[in-house]
């Protein structure tokens, strides 16, 4: 079985790249445009890793992410924050904030699916008996 990527992505170019990307090498993958949305069908998908932006319209992607930490059901899901806020003290917010992994935008192609690779394996050992 293929793993499942949820795309949460307010640019529709940039969730049609990452989509793009991810299909390329067999993942399979859902979107939402916003973070509500994206919180919702983590709920319900139980994806494998979540490629959240950090800009969304509505709640941002570090409020989300919070969220995503206080539900039970979500909580252990690994979210990759793809934003092209890079600047030091947004990269250090990100990483505070518990982001698994933070890719900056424009993507890095080999090292955003090196990034969802290596939290797609951990999630497997993780849940493995």
């Amino acid at each position: 079985m293929s793993a499942l990527i949820l795309i949460v992505e307010d640019d529709p170019s940039s969730r049609k790249l990452l989509r793009d990307v991810l299909g390329a090498v067999g993942y399979l993958s859902a979107e939402a445009d916003n973070a509500e949305e994206g919180i919702r069908l983590a709920g319900i998908l139980r994806p494998h890793v979540i490629l959240m932006d950090i800009r969304l319209p509505g709640i941002s992607g570090i409020d989300a992410l919070r969220l995503l930490r206080e539900d039970k059901a979500t909580r252990r899901i690994p979210v990759v924050a793809v934003t092209a806020s890079v600047m030091p003290t947004q990269r250090m917010l990100a990483h505070e904030a518990g982001f698994d992994a933070i890719e900056p935008k424009p993507v890095n192609v080999k090292a955003l699916l090196a990034t969802v690779r290596r939290l797609v394996e951990q999630d497997a050992v993780d849940q493995s008996p």
